[in-house]
């Protein structure tokens, strides 16, 4: 293998995918990892709030038709 894998190869996504198929080997995929840069001290926080409005709108829709009321009355097709 070269010294540097191809990118689809060490896709962190189907990595492991690789090195089962042998395509991608074990160690040349470590080696790569170790060789990445930390960049940590890069990164920014991200704040994320689900409303729960939005959420309470799926529950509005109806899938299926409602069932008669208890009683015998048989519903008018």
């Amino acid at each position: 293998m070269a010294d540097q894998p191809e990118n689809k190869l060490v896709d962190k996504r189907v990595a492991s995918r690789y090195v089962r198929k042998g395509v991608l080997d074990e160690k040349d995929y470590e080696k790569h990892l170790k060789s990445l840069p930390d960049l940590a001290d890069q990164a920014m926080p991200i704040e994320a709030s689900m409303d729960s409005d939005d959420y309470d709108d799926l529950d509005d829709v109806e899938d299926e038709p409602e069932t008669p009321a208890a009683g015998g009355e048989n519903p008018q097709p």
